[in-house]
């Protein structure tokens, strides 16, 4: 109902004047009445049908809270967030004819807990009393109680590492650059590289070969090392170094060659690599019956069969310097040999070979000199003839040696080239080692300043004493202890037993 209490029309009748085709059509003259609020009467006309009738004077509606202030945002001032008007006051919305009626819901009333239950009262009960037992963990700070069957008395020193465990490490050893009265001349470290050919790279010798094993009571340490000299000017190593092991078990035989060049000769290197390999080859072939022998102590089989695979080696090489067309003695080397079996119930130590060099042992802490003594040339031809039809002379060895009657023999006509030079004479001894023993064979380049300079040899000697056998890096340096003076290459074989 209107504010004039006039009744509105029917739904009906508002509907057809709406959308009558009757109705004229709203043009220019009648949209001046069209206002806001001549639409909010007209809707308002439209829901109030089904309503009871409003009474001329409404109840005003309660005043509605005051709005809190607006937020001032970032680009305004304070005073014109203060003058901003408050916004107006909508009605709530009157439910249309098609709503349901909106009744508030109210939340699930939660259902009333149960009183609390008295507590119970028990009696105490009695317990019998409870007996600990002892803690079998203590702490880890502590130390574990010893065992009373392994009682031992208390050391009055640290304990002294495991052997293994040295011979891995080397142990704490001092440093000394050099011995004697002067530091020597070249320094230290290499310099140079030798010239190399493209199409004879496998003739290239490497500055440095370590190897080492263990066999049986003894532990084996062998080294070749380029001298001062040679690394200073780019020259090859002329040492060579052959560790080989023929056979298995306690059967098995390890052969270790050294063997030096010529010093002035151009092809050293490759003549010392080829008296290695050649004797290496032949020991080989052999040393099923070369380790029967080792093992029964037959010295006589072993020293001339030594011999003749020796000889064989050398025979070698004087061929190899016909085919190159240099001199026997420009490709020619110092051959020395060990041979050692791996049987733990051997202990018999075999040296064999031609040339210079050094045979020694280190026992009780004092060096001895092993080099096997050989006559000298002089001594054995040119001697007075002792008589026709006489039987060969024999050295307290038994090596057999023939007089030279000193007849002179005229070349034969089917040789055409002169004959080979005399041949160093062949070096051959066996020894036992002892428990704590290190035997040491080595080439010229260490056993002059061995024999030559007694410091290098007390410094060997307080190195070595103790019996344990170093690990390879501390080996190369021992073996790298320099002398002035003495600047060729160095090679050393070291064997240490248990």
């Amino acid at each position: 109902m209107s504010q004039q209490g006039e009744r509105p029309a029917a739904e009906d009748d508002w509907w057809n004047r709406l959308y009558d085709e009757s109705a004229p059509d709203i043009g220019p003259a009648a949209r001046a009445g069209d206002t806001l609020d001549d639409r909010f009467d007209s809707a308002a006309d439209a829901v109030a049908a089904d309503d009871p009738p409003e009474p001329l004077d409404p109840p005003e509606p309660p005043e509605a809270a005051p709005e809190p202030a607006r937020p001032r945002a970032w680009w305004e001032t304070d005073a014109a967030a203060r003058e901003t008007p408050p916004r107006p006051t909508v009605p709530p919305r009157q439910r249309a004819p098609w709503e349901p009626p909106t009744t508030p819901e109210r939340p699930p009333a939660l259902p009333p807990l149960p009183p609390p239950e008295p507590p119970r009262t028990e009696p105490p009960r009695t317990e019998p009393p409870r007996t600990e037992r002892p803690r079998t963990e203590r702490p880890r700070t502590e130390p574990p109680l010893p065992d009373p069957a392994r009682t031992e008395r208390p050391r009055t020193e640290p304990p002294r590492p495991a052997p293994a465990v040295q011979a891995q490490t080397g142990g704490a050893r001092p440093h000394v650059a050099y011995v004697g009265d002067g530091p020597p001349t070249y320094d230290a470290e290499p310099t140079a590289l030798p010239a190399a050919q493209p199409q004879e790279l496998d003739e290239l010798v490497a500055d440095t070969v370590l190897d080492g094993a263990s066999y049986g009571t003894y532990t084996l340490r062998a080294v070749s090392i380029r001298g001062d000299s040679a690394r200073y000017r780019g020259e090859p190593r002329r040492d060579a170094l052959l560790t080989a092991r023929f056979g298995t078990g306690d059967a098995a035989l390890v052969l270790v060659a050294v063997a030096s060049g010529a010093r002035a000769a151009e092809g050293a290197h490759r003549a010392a690599a080829d008296a290695c390999r050649w004797i290496g080859t032949a020991v080989g072939r052999s040393h099923v019956r070369l380790s029967e022998d080792i093992r029964a102590g037959r010295r006589g089989d072993l020293k001339s069969g030594l011999h003749r695979l020796t000889d064989r080696s050398f025979g070698k090489l004087r061929a190899s310097a016909a085919e190159q067309g240099v001199e026997p003695q420009e490709y020619t080397a110092n051959l020395r040999c060990l041979l050692l079996s791996a049987d733990p119930e051997c202990r018999t130590r075999v040296f064999f070979g031609v040339g210079g060099g050094g045979l020694f042992r280190l026992r009780d802490g004092v060096w001895q000199d092993l080099e096997p003594l050989v006559p000298e040339p002089e001594a054995v031809t040119g001697a007075p003839v002792v008589g026709f039809g006489s039987p060969p002379s024999e050295t307290p060895d038994g090596d057999r040696l023939t007089m030279d009657l000193g007849i002179a023999t005229p070349p034969s006509p089917y040789i055409e080239a002169p004959p080979p030079p005399p041949a160093e004479p062949f070096r051959f001894r066996a020894s036992v080692a002892h428990p704590g023993d290190a035997l040491l064979l080595c080439s010229t380049g260490l056993a002059e300043p061995l024999r030559g300079e007694p410091a290098l040899a007390k410094e060997l000697g307080g190195r070595w004493a103790d019996g344990e056998p170093p690990g390879l890096a501390a080996f190369l340096a021992d073996t790298q202890v320099r002398v002035k003076g003495y600047a060729d290459d160095r090679t050393a074989v070291a064997v240490w037993e248990a």
